[in-house]
């Protein structure tokens, strides 16, 4: 193991942030550097345990115990090696996943968990510094050709795997740059957009196809997708917004956040001057209380918003990890993420009832009501309604599953009870030769699970092209998870 009392002698110590009047004024990540000595300190705390339950939090599989050891022995590249041996993107998951891994710690169980997910960043940021990271290319060609539609980490990660035992791989990106959501929907001081371009120029040298701009569906068609590759892998995600059907919802002045943050996010990839949904000067309301509003909420304090609200229709969680989540699931506790810290009020138990505008259709407010959870539904409380002044809405409320696009519609899919792409035991669609892996398989999840599930599809994909068994399938669809 590590430090054998480590967890005695050493107290969890997280990275510091940035002060928030510095890091409002551009869209740099938010944490400050943590020394390397200290970090291997952290990873010192590490007992080792018996059963690592941090295994079973981790849908990856990530070798925990192992890479915190090394650190802490500081066999760095030895770490990495281990690191990515699980995880094909642990930058990704080092700096966006909310570390399920973390809450199964055995230690958490009586005290603070180890800082598992900061020792991830610090060893492939590392990896990166001193050249560790390289191209894997294959050896040999299989001939076979698969296409993956999607550019997210499910995608990616499915089309890295299926490269590298040489398969002639080639990705889809309908936008006009690869990367999905975490080139447009992670705002720039959440997740660097260095982390993915470093990556995809690694896929690119090892040979992986990457275009951008292509609608799969329209042009190329499902049949000539179909005709051109041995094997598909649908990797486009959940991207189909939950909406607010009450009253003044035309108005102009309300957007989902996926209107508003790719192209906050153009500007900083420098192909925008401004964007066109600016909250410079603005009361702005987020309703949802989740990690997508987060984004709206740092996002909006950087563009010079006057007041940001956000509104949760739950109630305000506890502090403390509730009886009915015990160790070692992901418990719903308060949580407050870097963007909470900038400023703005949270206001929870409340729904809004209508959107106010003025005689020229712009929105000038809405009414909201307290509510309480009874009989599994929300009831509005009498008596409790509020106006609230605002200008600019952003609905982040989640997603509802996979757009019923052209593409799936013309491959003849069918769908589960919640209107994902259905799929068996293997990953692949009810048609022979298309898989699914990540969001439009499983619905709205998190990134960890992306990752694995396109590792798991591409070891299905292989299987399936040349009956041989030599990629590692971390997890199964009917896998549940402790987050």
């Amino acid at each position: 193991m590590a430090d054998p009392k480590g967890f005695l002698s050493t107290g969890r110590r997280n990275p510091p942030r940035r002060p928030v009047e510095l890091r409002l004024r551009d869209w740099r990540e938010v944490y400050e550097d943590f020394g390397r000595k200290e970090l291997e300190a952290q990873a010192g705390r590490c007992m080792n345990c018996g059963i690592p339950f941090c295994h079973l939090g981790c849908p990856l599989g990530n070798l925990i115990p192992e890479w915190n050891d090394l650190v802490w022995r500081q066999d760095w590249a030895q770490a990495s090696e281990r690191l990515h041996a699980t995880n094909n993107f642990p930058e990704f998951t080092g700096t966006l996943c909310p570390a399920p891994c973390e809450t199964a710690c055995v230690l958490a169980i009586n005290d603070n968990a180890v800082t598992i997910k900061q020792v991830e960043i610090e060893i492939i940021d590392r990896a990166w510094e001193e050249g560790w990271v390289t191209p894997q290319p294959p050896a040999v060609r299989t001939g076979k050709k698969v296409a993956v539609v999607g550019s997210g980490p499910a995608g990616l990660a499915a089309a890295q795997q299926l490269t590298r035992v040489g398969h002639d791989v080639v990705v889809y990106e309908r936008a006009d740059r690869i990367g999905g959501l975490l080139r447009y929907g992670i705002p720039e001081f959440k997740m660097a957009k260095h982390r993915l371009d470093r990556r995809l120029a690694q896929m690119r040298a090892e040979g992986t196809e990457l275009r951008a701009g292509v609608n799969v569906g329209v042009d190329p068609t499902a049949e000539e997708l179909r005709a051109s590759f041995d094997a598909v892998v649908l990797a486009g995600g959940a991207t189909a917004w939950r909406e607010l059907p009450v009253p003044g919802r035309e108005l102009t002045g309300i957007y989902q956040a996926m209107e508003y943050l790719p192209p906050a996010n153009r500007v900083q990839e420098g192909d925008l001057p401004a964007s066109p949904i600016d909250a410079e000067g603005k009361h702005v309301v987020i309703i949802g209380g989740g990690d997508t509003g987060a984004d709206c909420l740092g996002t909006a304090h950087r563009q010079g918003a006057a007041s940001v609200t956000q509104l949760e229709i739950l109630s305000t969680p506890s502090e403390q990890r509730p009886a009915h989540q015990p160790w070692p699931t992901y418990p719903m506790i308060y949580r407050v993420s870097s963007a909470h810290e900038e400023g703005g009020e949270r206001l929870f138990s409340v729904s809004t009832q209508q959107f106010l505008g003025d005689a020229d259709g712009r929105l000038r407010g809405l009414r909201l009501v307290q509510v309480a959870f009874e009989g599994g539904t929300f009831v509005p409380e009498p008596g409790t309604e509020q106006d609230l002044t605002c200008d600019l809405v952003l609905l982040a409320m989640g997603f509802v599953g996979p757009e019923k696009s052209t593409l799936l519609q013309e491959l003849g899919v069918a769908y589960d009870q919640r209107g994902n792409v259905a799929r068996d035991a293997s990953f692949m669609t009810s048609v022979p030769g298309v898989f699914v892996a990540g969001d439009m398989g499983r619905g709205q999840s998190l990134i960890v699970w992306a990752i694995a599930e396109g590792r798991s599809a591409a070891a299905s994909v292989d299987r399936y092209l040349t009956g041989r068994d030599v990629l590692p399938a971390p997890i199964a669809p009917t896998d549940r998870p402790l987050a």
